[in-house]
């Protein structure tokens, strides 16, 4: 049977920096005969982050948990995955929301607040980590390396790949905003230059995650 690679994006825009790089990842995969899910996070029935109910402390329910809202299929799905893909644009010098909701919900769920034995006993998968930022790729390392630590310890070893200095617009000089912070001709010879590669680099590393 072809491994299952679950995909999800948590960021809002389609056909933009982290849509790119997932979809990129996700054919990665596909090319080394994976059957990929993908979950859109922005467009899930509703969804909340953890509600701290302690069902999944249960004995009955340890790993996993019992909310079932529109956040259940994809939790669902990774559960029963051979590997996880997941993107996230940054937002005010974090990952969004969205995508909070779920780490939240897929750490706390093999969390057992237990010393002799921490985490549940679970099928340990790979993870890919992807986040775009339109500050340097460097700006964040101490906070994606918590993510990279939890994520190996509760799901499986993962890796993290950011793309930084991101094109956030088509053409700067057609807003009104007056975004002086920003080289427009930077952010689109960067575009043109270093996104390609990283498409590839995405690529890659969903290949990868199938073939070991």
């Amino acid at each position: 049977m072809p491994k299952k690679i679950v995909v999800v994006n948590a960021g809002p825009r389609k056909g933009w920096n982290t849509d790119i790089l997932l979809t990129e990842a996700a054919g990665g995969a596909a090319s080394a005969g994976a059957e990929i899910v993908r979950f859109d996070m922005f467009r899930l029935e509703k969804y909340t982050g953890c509600i701290s109910c302690f069902g999944c402390k249960k004995e009955k329910f340890k790993g996993r948990c019992v909310c079932r809202d529109g956040l259940a299929p994809v939790l669902d799905a990774i559960s029963e995955a051979d590997g996880l893909i997941m993107g996230s644009p940054n937002y005010l010098s974090q990952l969004t929301a969205s995508f909070r909701a779920l780490y939240e919900r897929l750490i706390f769920r093999n969390l057992t607040y237990n010393l002799e034995q921490p985490c549940v006993p679970h099928n340990e998968i790979p993870v890919l980590l992807i986040m775009t930022s339109n500050a340097p790729e460097n700006s964040y390392n101490a906070m994606l390396e918590e993510y990279k630590q939890a994520l190996t310890r509760f799901v499986g070893p993962a890796e993290v790949f950011v793309s930084g200095d991101t094109l956030q617009l088509r053409d700067y000089s057609k807003t009104d905003w007056q975004w002086t912070m920003f080289d427009p001709a930077a952010k689109q010879a960067r575009r043109e230059n270093v996104f390609p590669e990283e498409r590839k680099k995405a690529y890659e590393l969903g290949r990868s995650l199938v073939t070991g």
